[in-house]
């Protein structure tokens, strides 16, 4: 077996172990080879006409899956619409509480089968702990790691400083991509959640896509 084959190989198995992991906490996992194939797992996961909600996902952006939400097959309550107001916003983030589906991605996923989220104002967080019926993960498996600690690690030196250059949130690590654990009002690592095992077997379901997706 060449270099290739095997890192492929050991990419394939590592999946599959926070795949069964997840199947123990009670999560549902889906493998998909691409963003098609993710897409198609998705389909067959959320019915049209329901009520949908998001949290910011640069994964579902990437995957076509924010496309398939604006589509106009199922209600989907955008908070990012042309012209929202910013009560409006702040309905649509309660909104997810109560709807049939929330889409998200999740900072990092660890082979225990957990998930590791840092949030800001901590709706992402709080939506994907409680409130909507279902709760549906759009990952690459460049976010799985070893373990909750890895996790942490991950998001502090990648996803926090990425997710905050994106945003122009003019925090410190925005300059160096070092979080500093800062003060400043504009901070979006404000909330840690570790979800681990579920009470309502399923309720949460992660699609794991083959491949690098968001940050």
């Amino acid at each position: 077996m060449n270099f290739k084959d095997a890192a492929k190989k050991c990419e394939d198995l590592k999946i599959q172990r926070t795949i069964k992991a997840l199947h123990k906490n009670n999560i549902e996992g889906y493998y998909a080879k691409d963003a098609e194939e993710a897409i198609k797992t998705f389909r067959s996961l959320v019915k049209e006409n329901s009520v949908v909600t998001a949290g910011g996902s640069m994964s579902c952006v990437e995957t076509g899956i924010m496309d398939l939400l604006r589509s106009g097959a199922y209600d989907y309550r955008d908070r990012e619409r042309s012209g929202i107001t910013h009560e409006e916003v702040q309905q649509v983030l309660r909104d997810a509480f109560t709807s049939d589906y929330f889409i998200t991605s999740t900072n990092a996923i660890t082979e225990n089968g957990e998930l590791f989220n840092i949030d800001g104002n901590g709706n992402r967080v709080a939506a994907i702990s409680f409130g909507p019926k279902e709760v549906i993960v759009i990952t690459g498996s460049n976010k799985i790691v070893r373990d909750s600690e890895e996790a942490r690690k991950r998001v502090k030196a990648i996803s926090a400083p990425a997710n905050a250059m994106r945003l122009d949130c003019e925090t410190p690590c925005t300059i160096d991509g070092i979080c500093r654990n800062c003060a400043s009002e504009k901070r979006i690592c404000c909330t840690e959640v570790l979800t681990g095992f579920q009470r309502i077997k399923n309720r949460i379901k992660v699609i794991i896509i083959d491949g690098d997706f968001g940050f």
